[in-house]
């Protein structure tokens, strides 16, 4: 559904230098998926954003989106393109002066529909947001949540086969985060559109997303499916996705050595319950532990607490039995 094959965006700078905020970033969103994009500040997500929206144009690469390289359209091509991708903003962007049927209509106003028309798609996208009955209701009147749930359902106006959602929960509390997350769901399942969301939160990815992609100084660190991701204990963003327990190093007994223990439930690994009782059987204390359950994955992330004079064994073993763990450092 959507490419992004050796993108590269360059920005001059006085004295003749050069920002390369995306460097020969490559790769695939499935039609359909909802795809998460992760990087810390700076990382390219903003330049990103504005390249997929073809609000910039890419110094070198190409962006194709359902089948269209939007890097080569201008015009009214270039119009028709944008109108195919739906933006949801971090803090929802309304017009203060519009109600929520206003702002949701906006959009088919500015492209010349009748009123007639517009007033029946208006209802459909404020009963599938869960606000059927607050169309009337002006952005200050609304949570911080009913106005997401308003920048959802105008953004999917258009009927987008790409919904791009900015950083949609970061302003949000955590009750009406899970909210969003799962309107967001609802509405792939119902309308088939693709879903990418730029985060910096991994909670949001670990909810929601089917694949990933991890961005760092501009360029592609990690790419796949969530599953993918999580196979491989040692990647970037497995790290990420499931982070290590933390531990108090004074609750630990002299003598003893940490070790950070992470498996995943694929075949032929040992389940999270089979790992415990290893441990035990090591002599090994758990002194935190965290286990996750990511779409079909189950994943558990230990601290061990081992014997000093055992550490090098009991790594050994659990390597063996393809369960990654290394000494954690103090």
């Amino acid at each position: 559904m959507i490419d992004l094959q050796g993108v590269r965006k360059v920005y001059p700078v006085k004295g003749g230098a050069e920002v390369v905020a995306l460097d020969d970033v490559t790769l695939h969103v499935e039609r359909g998926s909802i795809h998460g994009i992760v990087g810390q500040s700076g990382a390219g997500k903003s330049t990103l954003i504005r390249c997929l929206t073809v609000l910039d144009r890419p110094t070198a690469g190409h962006i194709i989106v359902d089948g269209v390289d939007t890097t080569t359209l201008r015009g009214r091509d270039l119009r028709d393109a944008r109108r195919r991708i739906g933006m949801v903003f971090q803090s929802a962007n309304l017009l203060d002066a519009r109600t929520a049927a206003g702002n949701i209509a906006y959009p088919l106003q500015v492209e010349g529909q009748k009123k007639e028309q517009i007033r029946p798609r208006v209802q459909e996208l404020l009963d599938l947001v869960g606000l059927g009955d607050r169309g009337g209701s002006y952005p200050s009147q609304l949570s911080g949540g009913q106005r997401q749930r308003v920048g959802i359902a105008r953004a999917m106006a258009d009927l987008p086969k790409v919904l791009l959602c900015d950083e949609p929960t970061s302003a949000l509390d955590g009750s009406s985060t899970r909210q969003i997350l799962a309107l967001l769901r609802q509405v792939r399942d119902t309308s088939g559109v693709t879903v990418v969301i730029i985060t910096h939160e991994m909670g949001v990815v670990r909810e929601i997303c089917d694949s990933v992609t991890l961005l760092s100084h501009g360029r592609v660190v990690q790419t796949g499916t969530v599953q993918e991701v999580l196979s491989d204990a040692t990647s970037p963003l497995a790290r990420e996705l499931v982070p290590a327990p933390s531990v108090e190093e004074a609750d630990l007994r002299s003598g003893t050595t940490l070790l950070d223990v992470m498996f995943t439930s694929t075949p032929g690994v040992p389940t999270g319950a089979s790992v415990l009782n290893l441990a035990a059987s090591m002599g090994a204390d758990v002194a935190a532990g965290t286990f996750e359950s990511i779409g079909s994955t189950q994943v558990g992330r230990l601290a061990l607490a081992v014997p000093d004079y055992q550490s090098e064994a009991i790594l050994r073993q659990l390597r063996e039995l393809g369960i990654h763990a290394e000494e954690r450092a103090a």
